[in-house]
């Protein structure tokens, strides 16, 4: 049996912290399924304390946005993209004060986004609760060029920045929120295995 990589993340799940004073909750799409599922078993008074930063990406994005806002946060912003969620939450992290607890559903790439706000300010990773919910897709660094590319769903697949075939590793970078991806023909150019659809 094969171990899996240490650096691959874990994402327990979302659970309710009574002590916060502050329960900044950031989810996308399906994840606000999960803030949902938290919501059944949070404590009396748990979202009077909470502020929800709602991205509302995928076809059911907007299914949830009436759902989350009958929770009655004491704040609730819906945000049209990824980037402006994380534009947003970095100001919130600006002023947020101790006893603030961060929450994070969705796809991995999100995660990645919200855990590289945090640990901008100095929040360790562990101290952020995570649910994955949602599509497997990841975010990949090519470890030739170092560009990005998002929603990649197959190995090997072809770096949006210089063009190498890239095999997906499962090596991930927290500061970089991304997996890693290798030139799968520097021995014999050309030489590529069959794609696989494997983070559909």
């Amino acid at each position: 049996m094969t171990e899996p990589m240490l650096s691959r993340p874990r994402y327990p799940g979302l659970s309710a912290d009574p002590h916060a004073k502050l329960n900044l909750i950031v989810c996308e799409g399906e994840g606000a399924g999960a803030v949902l599922d938290l919501a059944a078993k949070a404590p009396d008074g748990f979202f009077s304390r909470a502020a929800i930063l709602f991205c509302a990406t995928g076809a059911s994005g907007s299914t949830y946005q009436t759902k989350l806002e009958s929770l009655q946060p004491a704040n609730f912003w819906v945000l049209p993209s990824i980037a402006t969620a994380m534009f947003r939450l970095k100001g919130v992290l600006a002023t947020a004060t101790m006893g603030t607890r961060l929450y994070a559903a969705g796809t991995e790439p999100f995660i990645g986004s919200v855990l590289q706000e945090a640990l901008a300010v100095g929040i360790d990773f562990k101290s952020v609760f995570t649910e994955h919910r949602g599509s497997a897709k990841r975010r990949i660094q090519c470890v030739h060029c170092k560009g990005l590319t998002e929603d990649v769903t197959a190995s090997p697949f072809t770096c949006a920045h210089c063009g190498l075939t890239l095999f997906v590793r499962d090596h991930y970078s927290r500061r970089l929120g991304a997996f890693q991806g290798v030139c799968v023909d520097a021995e014999v150019p050309g030489e590529v295995p069959p794609v696989e659809e494997l983070y559909p």
